[in-house]
């Protein structure tokens, strides 16, 4: 029997969301600005409920510092 996991459930979205949202092309990186990222996600995390402030603030922080070595981007490789 499998475990639904919130967070592996949020992060499958987030990817979704990156390929729609971004302006590269079909099966480049799918990068999205920062700030588009970390408004979805918290977006999405406070409607999950399921994942505390703590984690979701943890979470970002690493994926800001990844993004600040790629100009602001959001890759998907980065979560």
């Amino acid at each position: 029997m499998s475990c639904w996991n919130p967070l592996q459930s949020l992060l499958s979205s987030m990817k979704q969301a990156c390929e729609i949202l971004t302006r590269d092309p079909e099966g480049g990186a799918a990068r999205i600005p920062f700030e588009m990222f970390s408004f979805l996600y918290l977006y999405l995390a406070g409607i999950d409920g399921e994942i505390s402030e703590t984690e979701t603030k943890a979470f970002l922080q690493g994926i800001k510092e990844q993004a600040d070595q790629h100009s602001g981007m959001v890759l998907i490789r980065h979560f």
